[in-house]
């Protein structure tokens, strides 16, 4: 894994509100992989929400390689570093939807019923795959799946059944 020193945000966050709104107050969504949250982002009408994975590749808190792959002290590492800049985001009125947490409290958590989520995933696989969780890994889906609710009940954060309904709780 590559190695991290932390530096000064400013610029990266000014190019930021650059491309997205900066609110009064930040949001995070979390929610596993497969359930529509690039799709969600890709065809906002105004630029709100911004993909985790942006902000995180953008960042530097994601390597460049499939560190999700690499066992659970990588993802841990990983998630961590992204729960950093995360929290940054969210403080500056970023509204912000991904998968990656490894000890931020998330406003709230999508979590699809189980034959709708797989129906998302492969559909992704057949209509123009654009990363993350295939049907090959349905097994760590559910992984993440349950340390979210387990996050849930220990954090008291809300669990909503799709990425609409958890967005229209937070902003109405």
């Amino acid at each position: 894994m590559n190695s991290v020193v932390f530096a000064d945000g400013d610029d990266f966050f000014k190019k930021l509100e650059d491309k997205y709104i900066s609110h009064d107050k930040g949001f995070f969504v979390l929610a596993p992989s497969g359930t529509g949250k690039t799709h969600f982002c890709k065809n906002q009408i105004d630029t709100d929400w911004i993909d985790g994975d942006d902000l995180w590749i953008s960042s530097g808190a994601h390597p460049n390689y499939d560190w999700w792959n690499k066992g659970l002290d990588t993802i841990n590492r990983v998630d961590s570093r992204s729960d950093i800049v995360t929290d940054e985001a969210r403080e500056k009125g970023f509204w912000i939807m991904g998968a990656s947490n490894f000890w931020l409290i998330p406003d709230a958590i999508v979590i699809p019923d189980w034959e709708t989520h797989i129906g998302y995933i492969k559909n992704r696989e057949t209509t123009g795959y654009d990363g993350g969780a295939t049907s090959d890994k349905l097994e760590q889906v559910k992984n993440h799946i349950e340390f979210m609710k387990k996050f849930s009940k220990s954090n008291n954060v809300p669990i909503f059944k799709s990425i609409e309904e958890a967005v229209n709780n937070l902003v109405n």
